[in-house]
């Protein structure tokens, strides 16, 4: 995978990540990208003006970095969810920004863990992972299995789920019964459609957000951020 901007792959660096070549402006390699190189070792490093990168990139990089890096081996659910009190799960969110912002959000409001179903983006593609500032390597993710057992996998590992959906029927999200639960799986949807019917009805819980103004609802990711504030950080 890539990871763009110093920032970014130090991040990886610090989570244990191989780094396998670097592209570099190369006005850069004594400046912002010197930290980097130094850290990354005897690895290949390709440089050029920025001009001839963003040509060869199709995009101007941000802040002139890019390393390529080894993807990890996917931990279980159970791994990642062996002791995580609050967890995230995402059901076939599509757009990078948004899984790059959910992840900054969960690393900075007390979510242990991220789970997705294989449809979605994936966190380590590069704008993912620059939006989330490198926040996806800080916080445990793995995929969950292909079908719709996942709910059941979660509450044999004893978890409660809460679809976020705007339902007439949904709690709010203070409800003492969601705060009064161990441990709690808050589960979004994908942009437009939201959560599927079939993975509401085999939630736990149903919340929403209230609205005013004829708003109908929020960015997943802006619902993800209010969401963990509630039922993680303040409960944490």
């Amino acid at each position: 995978f890539i990871a763009e901007s110093p920032i970014v792959a130090g991040r990886a660096l610090d989570a244990g990540y191989e780094p396998l070549a670097l592209l570099t402006e190369r006005k850069f390699i004594e400046g912002k990208a010197a930290g980097i190189i130094a850290r990354c070792g005897e690895i290949p490093l390709y440089t050029g003006e920025r001009e001839v990168l963003a040509r060869l990139t199709g995009y101007e990089l941000t802040r002139g970095v890019l390393c390529a890096m080894r993807r990890p081996r996917l931990p279980s659910v159970a791994e990642v969810c062996a002791n995580a009190r609050r967890i995230a799960v995402l059901e076939n969110i599509m757009n990078p920004t948004n899984i790059g912002a959910i992840f900054r959000s969960a690393a900075a409001l007390n979510v242990d863990a991220v789970l997705l179903t294989a449809a979605g983006s994936d966190p380590l593609y590069r704008r993912a992972a620059r939006v989330s500032m490198g926040n996806v390597f800080l916080v445990p993710w793995t995929y969950l299995p292909e079908g719709e057992r996942w709910p059941e996998l979660l509450h044999e590992l004893g978890f409660k789920t809460v679809a976020l959906a705007l339902r007439d029927d949904s709690l709010t999200l203070n409800d003492p019964r969601l705060l009064a639960e161990p441990k709690l799986a808050m589960v979004l949807g994908t942009e437009g459609d939201g959560l599927a019917s079939s993975t509401i009805a085999a939630c736990d819980y149903t919340v929403k957000i209230p609205m005013s103004h004829g708003v109908d609802s929020l960015n997943v990711a802006a619902a993800s951020a209010v969401a963990f504030y509630q039922l993680a950080l303040l409960n944490g």
